[in-house]
């Protein structure tokens, strides 16, 4: 199922001269609904907050958002809202429009198919090629210009792969194409630092939020290779262990089995079938 409002209107059309459509100017969240409730929401929120500041532009009303998503969201119950937040239309360049009159764009969609198995045993990943490019700017939010990950994903298409880990140009663990990724060694859990590049998910947020003591800092290839266990967190695939990583295995380990027990009880874990 699809259905979409542009501006609080029914519709699939944006114009020409949209700033989003022409510069990729503008964010995104993709939102997890479950009966009618987003358990993440909050966090979207805070992302998409800092992400208006990053990019100098006019924050949403939340409450605005809310109801749209709720009436996109009718009776699914499973459901996956992407809200995109473009500057609006413009004159031709690159210069801020004067008056900025936003474009605002909730759409729904059935959430995908996760294999149970992805879940139980773990999945596949390969090592990118494409390196991120480094900007302290835009680092952490979820703007709309993707062509990193789409040239990333570009690069296979071997079904049994689900997934890729990318690097900065120093060779340092920045994210999957579409996931954060945590690794756990020696009884403590690390993750990337994003200051300089990748996308702060709120999947990620909320493992920071349960495990404190996370250490955030540079990991490198060889800290993947002497990880005891590796998963990968997404808001709306969830909490998924690595089994194997360019030929070497895995396999998952305490932290993800009991992330994915929070998942569960918070009503996050997708639907999936045996």
């Amino acid at each position: 199922m699809t259905r979409t409002l542009v501006n609080g209107v029914e519709d699939t059309r944006i114009a020409a001269n949209d700033r989003g459509l022409l510069y990729g100017d503008g964010l995104f969240e993709t939102v997890l609904f479950v009966q009618g409730a987003a358990p993440l929401w909050a966090r979207h929120m805070q992302r998409l907050a800092r992400g208006c500041a990053s990019l100098l532009l006019p924050a949403p009303e939340i409450h605005v958002l809310a109801r749209e998503a709720a009436r996109v969201v009718q009776g699914m119950p499973r459901a996956v809202v992407r809200i995109t937040l473009t500057r609006g239309g413009g004159t031709r360049g690159y210069a801020v429009p004067e008056k900025v009159a936003p474009t605002r764009i909730i759409a729904v969609f059935d959430p995908p198919f996760i294999p149970m198995d992805w879940y139980a045993r773990g999945i596949r990943v390969r090592f990118g090629e494409l390196r991120l490019s480094v900007q302290p700017r835009l680092a952490g939010i979820k703007h709309l210009n993707r062509l990193e990950q789409v040239l990333a994903r570009a690069e296979w298409d071997d079904p049994e792969i689900v997934e890729a880990l990318l690097f900065d140009a120093k060779d340092r663990l920045v994210s999957a194409v579409a996931a954060n990724v945590f690794i756990a060694r020696g009884g403590k859990l690390l993750t990337p630092a994003l200051e300089e590049c990748g996308v702060a998910g709120v999947a990620r947020e909320e493992i920071l939020a349960r495990y404190p003591d996370t250490e955030v800092r540079e990991i490198g290839r060889e800290d993947l290779m002497q990880a005891d266990e590796i998963f990968l967190s997404s808001s709306v695939r969830g909490i998924l262990p690595v089994r194997e990583l360019d030929g070497h295995e895995f396999v998952p380990g305490p932290f993800s089995r009991a992330l994915q027990t929070h998942w569960r009880a918070r009503g996050l874990s997708p639907e999936v079938e045996a």
